[in-house]
C-alpha cells in the first residue's frame, strides 16, 4: 500500500532556526514520517505545494530527551525531521511567506 503524501509529512518545524534558514537559504523544515526516505519526502512535498519543485532533501533522526517529573524519568518520544532545499527556479511555500 502507497504512502499517502499527508502520512509523509506530518507538519512544519517552526523554530529560531529553521526560520533562520528558510530568510538566509531558502530551506524549508518539516517533521515527517520516521520510515519514510529522502525520495518519498520530495515527492510529498511537490504533492502537497503545487509548483514547487525540491533540489535536495537532507534527513535528521532527533532522538528522544531524557525528561523528569518527580522521581519519575522517562525520554520524549524520538522523531524524523527533513530539511527541504527548493530548486532555483521553484515557487515558495506559501505558508511559510507570512512567517519570515
Amino acid at each position: 500500500m502507497a504512502k499517502l503524501a499527508y502520512d509523509i509529512i506530518i507538519k512544519p518545524v517552526i523554530t529560531e532556526q529553521s526560520m533562520e534558514m528558510l530568510a538566509q537559504q531558502g530551506k524549508y523544515t518539516f517533521k515527517v514520517a520516521k520510515d519514510s526516505n529522502k525520495i518519498e519526502i520530495a515527492k510529498a512535498v511537490e504533492a502537497l505545494f503545487p509548483g514547487v519543485k525540491v533540489s535536495k532533501v537532507n534527513t535528521i533522526n532527533v532522538r528522544g530527551v531524557r525528561r523528569r517529573m518527580g522521581r519519575s524519568e522517562g525520554y520524549t518520544a524520538s522523531w524524523k525531521k527533513a530539511v527541504v532545499t527548493l530548486a532555483k527556479d521553484s515557487k515558495t511555500i506559501e505558508f511559510f511567506d507570512g512567517m519570515i
